[in-house]
């Protein structure tokens, strides 16, 4: 039998490395199936939306068949579907809202109201493969290859295995690239599986499995130099976990603290606050002095400024207008952080592999920040469409028409191709 396969043989024949393999089997194929479930939960959710939100768009539209009724109980819904692999890295879907059902009303509160993001997942993450890539896996790694040189030393064979060896190191290179070639064909099988299920492009599938084994790689480097320090299985155990708490805990938790700490961003509650008082404010305030901050960001309908009636759509849709313009420093300032934000751990996170692991997971699984914020973007684009749409018919006081509604803007959410 020669070499390469004497050393499987003797995998096969370890029972603790059997165990090992299989439980980054088992959490690969969780991870995997919960991912699966979660994608395809969201998916069922947007379409029974889309169909509910059809629906009710055509009763509001017989209920209230006029410009001011149409734009203000015609709901909009706009979603951010899951990508084909975003069952491996749900990333920011579980903070960040993924569907809005918009109106004509201001819209700052519409966007921030659902601020709010999962403690728990948002401390230790949410158990999907990225998770298991980043954080079990070195575990699992320091656990096949902790006592490979150490085991021997201590059974007394080390010294005639490595001069019986045909070269050097060559033998304890080949036991430990079995392992490791073990390991990662246990995590990448279901994640192949769920790709093949969730319809992922062959050319995503390779780059997050070539993210997977260079990570595995560099954990192996490490495992690799502790095992040349001719010391106990213990103290090489201990000082791989020691390495893993300092790389995979302690640094991201620093750079997380510090990134919060050096980019100061605002709340989001305090956005929606300030929108809701500027909007309720006006209810109260003169007319020309609600309409007048307006007409400075819309001087074309400045022509259509008289309010003669005690209310007007026009004066509503205006005001509520105005409420986005007084917490327009507030949000800005808020995207404007977060992007900062990113951009900063981004750098940081270079210091921490199993957090740029993540961040690249996220990335590829168009489940990061950025997709977040695109998504918001979008949102806002549409909302500023609805806005242009009904404004020419509130401010000259057109007659409603059916023909007109049919061009109403539609949402268009992000293509996946």
């Amino acid at each position: 039998m020669t070499g390469p396969l004497r050393e499987l043989w003797f995998l096969s024949k370890d029972r603790a490395a059997r165990v090992w393999l299989a439980v980054a089997f088992l959490a690969a194929s969780v991870a995997i199936i919960l991912g699966l479930g979660e994608v395809s939960s969201q998916r069922a959710t947007i379409e029974r939306l889309i169909e509910a939100d059809q629906i009710e768009r055509e009763i509001a539209l017989e209920e209230h068949p006029y410009w001011g009724g149409a734009a203000y109980y015609t709901f909009h819904l706009t979603y951010d579907p899951p990508s084909d692999l975003a069952f491996a890295a749900l990333g920011q879907r579980d903070a960040s809202p993924w569907k809005h059902r918009i109106r004509m009303l201001a819209l700052e509160g519409q966007i921030y109201e659902t601020d709010a993001s999962n403690p728990e997942f948002a401390l230790i993450g949410r158990f999907d493969f990225a998770f298991v890539i980043a954080m079990i896996a070195p575990l699992l790694i320091i656990l096949l290859l902790h006592d490979l040189r150490a085991g021997e030393r201590a059974n007394g064979r080390y010294e005639l295995l490595s001069a019986t060896s045909s070269g050097g190191h060559q033998l304890w290179m080949s036991r430990a690239a079995w392992r490791v070639c073990a390991l990662a064909i246990a995590l990448l099988v279901p994640l192949w599986v769920g790709g093949v299920i969730s319809g992922a492009a062959l050319g995503t599938l390779l780059i997050a499995s070539l993210v997977v084994l260079l990570y595995l790689g560099f954990w192996w480097a490490i495992a690799a130099w502790i095992n040349t320090r001719s010391w106990t299985s213990t103290v090489n155990l201990t000082a791989l976990i020691g390495a893993w708490l300092l790389i995979a805990v302690i640094v991201p938790s620093a750079i997380r603290s510090g990134v919060d700490a050096a980019v100061p961003v605002p709340h989001g509650g305090d956005i929606v606050l300030t929108q809701r008082e500027a909007v309720n404010d006006a209810w109260d305030l003169p007319k020309e002095a609600t309409m007048a901050p307006f007409f400075d960001r819309h001087p074309e309908w400045a022509d259509y400024a008289e309010v003669v009636r005690p209310f007007e759509w026009k004066w509503y849709y205006a005001f509520q207008q105005v409420g986005d313009q007084t917490a327009e420093p507030l949000s800005l300032a808020y995207r404007e952080g977060r992007a900062r934000r990113e951009r900063l751990a981004s750098a940081l996170s270079w210091f921490s592999p199993p957090a740029k692991v993540e961040r690249v997971f996220q990335n590829i699984a168009r489940t990061d920040s950025a997709a977040a914020a695109a998504y918001e973007t979008r949102v806002r684009n549409f909302h500023a469409s609805l806005r242009a749409y009904y404004y020419p018919y509130l401010f000259q006081g057109s007659p409603f028409e059916t023909e007109a509604i049919a061009e109403r803007p539609e949402f268009a959410a992000r293509s996946d191709s």
